[in-house]
């Protein structure tokens, strides 16, 4: 005969990550470390030694790259929760008079928080098309990818975090 305990059986409470992961470490950690790794997976350099080519060639190399754009894949599911805070309180802006501080960031994102989903869904469909790539083993389309990331990176940044610079902005208008 088995006897009832008192005592019933509940899951630990989930951590509310939207309270302690911000937009800024999300960034930090994931995104940044990822497109960095993968621009300078490859690359065309021309230097005083000619030009060299850059690109993954062995099963690990490709494998890290496969990585890396799984990261940028998922992580825009992550910088688009509701409630994300964009930084810390403690946070500031290292250049203000061109970056925009925190608090201008969240009221951006929060006033219309669908165009943010939007250009985070760019980073995406750019991390899909390196994973592709990296899947491919396609150098070629890999440094097409990047391009891509690089491009959903800077419309980002040119309307969150640095819309007062004029030289970036003039530098997306060129592009």
């Amino acid at each position: 005969m088995l006897a009832a305990s008192g005592c019933a059986r509940t899951s630990p409470p989930e951590p509310d990550l939207l309270k302690t992961a911000t937009i800024k470490d999300i960034m930090d950690s994931m995104v940044d470390p990822s497109a960095d790794f993968l621009f300078d997976s490859v690359a065309t350099i021309a230097d005083e030694h000619g030009i060299t080519e850059k690109a993954p060639h062995t099963e690990v190399e490709w494998q890290e790259v496969r990585r890396r754009a799984i990261q940028l894949l998922e992580a825009p599911n992550l910088l688009v929760a509701k409630g994300r805070k964009v930084a810390s309180a403690a946070d500031r802006s290292r250049n203000p008079d061109i970056e925009l501080e925190p608090a201008q960031i969240q009221a951006l994102i929060d006033g219309d928080h669908f165009t943010f989903v939007q250009r985070a869904r760019m980073l995406q469909d750019a991390a899909s098309l390196a994973l592709h790539a990296s899947d491919a083993r396609d150098k070629t389309a890999l440094f097409a990818a990047c391009e891509r990331i690089d491009k959903a990176c800077e419309n980002c940044h040119l309307h969150y975090w640095y819309p007062n610079d004029k030289r970036a902005q003039e530098a997306a208008r060129q592009n």
